[in-house]
């Protein structure tokens, strides 16, 4: 007799007006505070709350930061590694993107 196994997704679509707080992120991330901190000290994240504030992160964030867990745990690349690449990315989307709008 074969058994099926159903897979329960949850999650919520996040668009870029939506902000997060640093503990739903790290939730969301499956991370530690204290790694979103060294984050955003480099540059790989970018908190859309003023200096002194709680930090709060918009959706495009979320979408780094789940990058930004893959790249260090699946690759091992260091966090100034992960914010080159993540720049990179966003660059080759940026192209791609004005490659489109030119109809290329």
């Amino acid at each position: 007799m074969s058994r099926i196994v159903t897979t329960l997704i949850h999650g919520s679509v996040l668009d870029d007006d939506t902000e997060i707080t640093l503990v739903e992120l790290c939730q969301a991330c499956s991370v530690h505070e204290d790694d979103v901190r060294v984050w955003v000290s480099e540059g790989v994240l970018h908190p859309s709350a003023e200096p002194g504030q709680p930090m709060r992160f918009r959706g495009a964030a979320l979408r780094r930061a789940r990058v930004a867990v893959r790249l260090t745990r699946d690759l091992e690349i260091n966090t100034a590694g992960v914010a080159l690449a993540l720049d990179l990315l966003d660059e080759i989307n940026e192209l791609r993107a004005r490659l489109a709008r030119a109809g290329v």
